[in-house]
């Protein structure tokens, strides 16, 4: 009975509180790690691995605070007990030792001590169990000061920019313009699909135009800032989380700063830079170099370019999509299913040079896309190194660029280029190959290509002879 009227009296002390359910197995210095990692520029992946917990756990934080870092400093103050002063004072209590010895131990006042295992207890179970994991729940609830955003005291501000983020698009007479829009699952933007029609003015337009309209009224204004974390994170209130899509890039949560100046092209390295590549590709009277690239159609659907850089001998590559494309819903880090992954374009590539004499694919030149990410294993299996052009340089790919827009009299852009067969492809690649060029003194690529792919057969027969 008088465990029950103690458990009573602490929690009346400690005030309504929901239930922690299962307390959290990662605390405040975790966290500090987690989003240090992420001001750095890592992965949400990496940055859990940084803070030492698993995947699942990391991107719940990233989603919770919208991307946001929550700014906690790296260490308490002096004045507050810390997780590991929470697992001592655990251990201890177990081991049988007084409030005074735990107190004397940690060098704080006994009183400290008393209220720490009375105000920070677990009340679950029949009797005032200390626990480490459940003390830092408490303590680290009881730390929060949430501060009533602006957006949710204001009324007639959250009215304007309500208005003005995701005010509809309406005719002089008042009708609403523009789709519906899709339905909120809380990812980004949708894919190539209808946006509703809004105003969207940006948060910074937002912010710098309360003060034009509303001169006199201090309590009318915003930072562009804060605009952004009601939306992003759930708790600030005053928006709709979903209100996100009516932003310029419809982003369900923040891009770090760092991540924003990442390079996208993570597998291209100094070694396949466009500077390596070898001195005699760039005059072109040697045959064997190659450049490459994608022209994509609707629905993801693709074909590979090639095209020799002395002969200007055309080859396509049929990238049909994988089997479960359409069926199966796309999943991060996934089957590529679309036909141009970066494995699939590997052997599609190695099944279309390995038919060639090796002195006929002495280098290939792509354009920086992922799509040849698995370059290295192209490489080790037919000794085709593999060159990137620079960013946003097309002209290093002139020969590829010129074959891409004739290649669009048959695919045009905007068509499923998924629907044709390996036989029409091929048909389109002889017919460009067969028509005369100037640069070649009216000869036809394949002419000109036949002709080095006999010079290197007598050559490769004089070799072995």
């Amino acid at each position: 009975m008088g465990s029950g009227n103690q458990q009573k009296q602490v929690r009346a002390y400690r005030g309504q509180m929901v239930s922690p359910g299962r307390p959290t197995i990662a605390w405040r210095e975790d966290r500090v790690r987690f989003w240090a990692a992420i001001a750095e520029g890592a992965k949400t992946r990496d940055a859990g691995v940084a803070a030492g917990v698993s995947e699942p756990v990391a991107h719940r934080w990233f989603v919770h605070a919208g991307g946001v870092n929550p700014q906690l400093a790296p260490t308490l103050s002096g004045r507050y007990l810390t997780s590991g002063n929470h697992e001592e004072i655990a251990l201890w209590r177990a081991q049988g030792c007084g409030v005074r010895e735990i107190a004397r131990r940690l060098g704080r006042s006994p009183s400290t001590i008393s209220r720490e295992l009375r105000r920070n207890a677990s009340t679950r179970s029949y009797r005032l169990d200390y626990k480490a994991s459940t003390a830092q729940w408490h303590a680290e609830r009881r730390a929060r000061r949430p501060k009533t955003a602006k957006l949710v005291s204001n009324e007639l501000l959250r009215a304007y920019v309500d208005d003005k983020l995701s005010g509809h698009v309406r005719t002089i007479e008042g009708g609403r313009l523009g789709p519906a829009g899709p339905v909120w699952d809380g990812k980004n933007k949708p894919h190539r699909g209808d946006r509703e029609w809004v105003t969207a003015w940006s948060p910074q337009q937002i912010a710098n135009r309360l003060p034009v309209e509303f001169p006199d009224d201090p309590s009318m204004r915003i930072s562009h800032e804060a605009i952004y974390q009601a939306l992003y994170v759930p708790a600030r209130g005053g928006l709709s989380r979903k209100q996100s899509w009516h932003l310029r890039h419809g982003r369900t949560k923040r891009m770090p700063r760092a991540r924003t100046q990442q390079q996208a092209w993570a597998h291209v390295t100094d070694a396949t830079t466009l500077n390596k590549r070898p001195a005699e590709a760039e005059d072109r009277m040697v045959a064997g170099h190659w450049e490459g690239d994608l022209i994509i159609g609707l629905n993801r659907s693709a074909i590979a370019t090639l095209i020799c850089r002395t002969t200007r001998f055309a080859m396509l590559v049929h990238l049909p999509r994988q089997t479960g494309y359409g069926l199966i819903r796309p999943t991060k880090n996934g089957p590529a299913l679309a036909g141009y992954g970066a494995v699939t374009t590997k052997n599609a590539l190695v099944k279309t040079f390995e038919v060639l004499p090796a002195g006929l694919r002495r280098s290939l030149t792509w354009d920086r896309g992922k799509e040849m990410s698995a370059h290295a294993l192209l490489t080790d299996e037919i000794g085709l190194p593999v060159y990137f052009a620079d960013a946003k340089s097309p002209w290093q790919r002139g020969s590829n660029e010129h074959l891409n827009g004739l290649l669009r009299q048959y695919f045009p852009k905007g068509t499923d280029i998924a629907r044709w067969s390996v036989t029409e492809i091929q048909a389109v690649a002889d017919t460009i190959n067969n028509r005369p060029r100037g640069i070649l003194g009216w000869r036809t690529p394949a002419e000109a290509f036949a002709e080095q792919l006999r010079s290197t057969q007598q050559a490769a027969v004089a070799t072995t002879s």
